[in-house]
């Protein structure tokens, strides 16, 4: 499909209560007009926020957002009121879980939505309102291209030692192994990467950590996906702010015997109750436990345990690597917070990673000593414009 450089593409990026959405004029790369978000999916007090970057206006409003279908009429309403939605070429979404199946962007069909309805149980915080939002739009406007984009395909790739779980061989063939997520801003730092340090800087030993309220790393050597913290859920991997990470799976049993915990509880308490929430006791988010950690040891906990795990997890994939020449900071916590990437790069010097207190406190796109053998970076990560991009690729829009 080829089509005007004037095209316009929505993008879609659903969370598990949360949407958030940009629009962009078709192109290489897209070039973004808007963006903006609803928060709060399913809970009292819905609220739509847009910025508009012609203007650099931002609107913030209430909408009635009781689950992610009902987030289709607001969004249709918000691009009618500023272009028309018959301007929109195609619709591109980030889909967390693609399967073994998927390892690039396809157009959404009929036999595309049968198979993410098949890996529903694969990720049911996810999948069914991203299915329902595709549904939605294919309802309302049938022959409006959708274009799914899978977190889970850039590391599809990844050799099978790092994909293969040591469970009964029979699992593995029905699709339980390492499938790793954040695989859109994984491929978007990667290609800023080139653009900001080169080619052979990305074909190099890469650490990406991609820190936010859902936290992982990846390693990647010669542009190639070599192994990822998540595994076979997001719930995989280091703590997160209120996902635990890996746990001993003797924990299920325990909790099953001494307090009757249910699957669905166990499940629950993993991913909605645990991590920096859990150890802290008052709250998820790393701003709140820093201004709250010189007078509360919880909160204390919960960021040396975070900080502690990260630190790990680099030392496993440098020497899954063979050591590294770039590590690269991403997500709120990687991109803002200079005090948790100082803890975490302390004491890695044997890793050739070696900060620069200045550099660092300014958030500075490279944050390394002048000698440090690994270069330390902070790229702010866009999965919008990933997503946008793979659209444009796809369907070869923008393409004169």
């Amino acid at each position: 499909m080829s089509a005007r450089m004037d095209t316009l593409l929505l993008t879609i990026n659903g969370g598990s209560s949360s949407l958030k959405f940009a629009l962009f004029r078709a192109g290489r790369p897209p070039s973004r007009l808007s963006s903006g978000k609803i928060e709060r999916i399913g809970l009292p007090g819905s609220v739509l926020t847009v910025a508009d970057l012609s203007t650099g206006k931002t609107e913030r409003r209430a909408v009635d957002a009781p689950d992610h279908a009902s987030c289709v009429p607001v969004l249709v309403g918000l691009v009618e009121e500023r272009v028309r939605f018959d301007a929109i070429g195609a619709i591109g979404h980030r889909v967390v879980h693609g399967g073994a199946r998927y390892a690039a962007p396809e157009r959404v069909t009929p036999e595309v939505l049968d198979e993410l309805r098949r890996l529903s149980p694969l990720d049911p915080e996810h999948l069914p309102a991203e299915i329902g939002l595709i549904e939605v739009f294919a309802a309302r406007h049938p022959s409006l291209p959708q274009v799914a984009c899978f977190d889970t395909a850039f590391h599809h790739d990844m050799p099978r030692v790092a994909k293969l779980l040591p469970i009964p061989r029979r699992y593995d063939a029905r699709g339980v192994r390492r499938y790793g997520f954040h695989g859109l801003s994984y491929a978007f730092l990667m290609k800023e990467l080139a653009r900001l340090r080169g080619p052979a800087a990305a074909r190099g030993r890469v650490i990406l950590a991609h820190l936010g309220n859902g936290a992982s790393l990846a390693a990647v050597h010669g542009g190639k996906p070599v192994d990822t913290s998540m595994a076979f859920t997001p719930t995989a991997g280091l703590v997160m702010s209120t996902r635990s990470g890996d746990l001993d799976p003797g924990v299920v049993v325990y909790f099953a015997r001494t307090e009757g915990m249910t699957p669905e509880q166990f499940h629950r308490m993993v991913n909605a109750q645990s991590g920096l929430l859990g150890v802290s006791e008052t709250s998820s988010d790393v701003r709140d436990l820093l201004e709250r950690e010189p007078t509360d040891g919880r909160a204390a906990e919960a960021l040396a345990l975070f900080c502690y795990q990260v630190k790990k997890w680099i030392g496993a994939f440098a020497a899954a690597l063979g050591g590294v020449d770039t590590l690269v900071f991403s997500g709120g916590i990687g991109e803002n917070a200079s005090t948790i990437r100082s803890r975490i790069c302390e004491g890695l010097g044997f890793l050739g990673i070696t900060l620069d207190a200045a550099r660092n406190g300014a958030s500075e796109s490279v944050v390394s000593a002048e000698g440090s053998r690994a270069v330390v970076c902070v790229i702010r990560t866009d999965e919008e414009l990933e997503i946008a991009d793979a659209v444009c690729t796809a369907l070869r829009l923008g393409v004169s």
